[in-house]
């Protein structure tokens, strides 16, 4: 996906001035110095030939520069206007949830956004979009011409194809690994083919972001996912894909209740270790109020909410029997849960985590995720007999 980086913005300009060539610089949260813009090209008629100061009103969100944006950035300019049209809530975004389940539709009117588009040498494609940033537009130097402004649509057209190109390089790289032919895969051709799903679906949310679900939009999308057909479209992705909600209407087989599923405090069917992951994240996520806050403590507590999704994912299915006949498959899928426990357990020792928590909370999850680990090692060994 795209670095959206507008929530992390504390101030920043854009400028025009200078006839295809925009420069800038953004002053980021955890940055001591600010990120630098040097791109060829320019920005819509309404910035074209100005100098946009803008900021933040929101509290930033803090972003370590080892993972974020790199302080030079050099590459082309992509859409870059302040009058981009967007729906925005007249309610706090939480209520408009609510109001969205409920089936309800919450107020909103259309206002104008800022949106900044670039293409990356070194981070791809950077988007800062927000219709809540304070701007400062200064009377334009220069305006562009039709036929300016025609080239400088093509320029970010092709910029976006460009970046587009490289996604579905991966996308084919990662089917070229995927043996379709074969019949009986193993955990190996599993992991293949779930490659080439992660990689469809980066290019399909990338063109998600930029191009969004509007009619237009979903012509372009199908264009470029090589879509020739309403059912290939709704078949992508969906081979193995396990629906929750149809998952209400089928009964749980009885004799494996305690082994492969129990009901959780709201009655649904879950597997007994992925809900052990869940109220082990929430009592975590119960505790962290009192934490300093931080990346690294971040990190723990998404890995903690992604590992419990994950485990949903390879395990609540086995309460119907689904991929019962295919241990292959629920064994890759735990294969990518235990990536994502590693990766949480190293957040968990890093000191500003140990640091920020009491010693029995940091004791007893630690003690959690070693726990996990090895329930997750047993059901792969489990599975992996079965294949056997």
């Amino acid at each position: 996906m795209a670095w959206r980086i507008h929530e992390s913005v504390i101030r920043g300009e854009i400028d025009n001035r200078e006839k295809d060539r925009v420069v800038g610089k953004l002053w980021i949260e955890g940055y001591d110095d600010p990120v630098e813009l040097d791109l060829v090209g320019n920005a819509h008629p309404d910035l074209a030939g100005c100098l946009l100061k803008f900021s933040n009103s929101s509290e930033p969100v803090r972003v370590h520069p080892e993972d974020g944006v790199a302080p030079i950035q050099k590459g082309t300019a992509g859409d870059m206007t302040a009058s981009r049209k967007v729906r925005v809530f007249d309610i706090p975004v939480e209520e408009a949830y609510i109001m969205a389940k409920r089936g309800e539709a919450p107020p909103e009117h259309m206002a104008n956004s800022l949106y900044l588009e670039w293409f990356s040498d070194f981070n791809g494609r950077v988007v800062v979009e927000s219709a809540d940033y304070e701007l400062e537009i200064s009377a334009p130097e220069w305006r562009l011409t039709e036929k300016e402004n025609e080239e400088r649509a093509q320029a970010a057209s092709e910029g976006m194809s460009n970046f587009m190109g490289q996604l579905t390089d991966a996308l084919e790289h990662a089917q070229s690994k995927v043996n379709y032919e074969k019949d009986d895969w193993d955990e190996f051709d599993y992991e293949k083919f779930m490659q080439e799903s992660d990689a469809r679906t980066d290019k399909y949310m990338e063109l998600l972001d930029k191009y969004g679900d509007s009619e237009e939009g979903e012509k372009i999308i199908a264009k470029e996912m090589n879509w020739d057909s309403e059912e290939e479209a709704e078949a992508t992705d969906a081979v193995f894909d396990f629906d929750e909600d149809e998952a209400h209407e089928l009964e749980p087989m009885a004799e494996t209740e305690g082994v492969d599923w129990i009901r959780n405090d709201e009655g649904h069917v879950v597997h007994p270790l992925q809900h052990r992951c869940f109220k082990d994240a929430m009592r975590l996520w119960d505790e962290a109020d009192d934490a300093e806050s931080n990346d690294q403590f971040s990190d723990l507590i998404t890995g903690y909410q992604i590992l419990s999704a994950k485990l949903a994912g390879a395990l609540n299915s086995l309460a119907y029997g689904i991929h019962d006949d295919d241990s292959a498959f629920t064994v890759a899928c735990l294969k990518r849960a235990l990536n994502v426990l590693h990766k949480t357990q190293e957040a968990l020792e890093t000191p500003a985590v140990t640091s920020s928590l009491p010693d029995e909370i940091v004791t007893r999850v630690r003690k959690e995720l070693f726990q996990l680990r090895e329930d997750i090692i047993a059901l792969m060994n489990r599975f992996r007999g079965r294949a056997d």
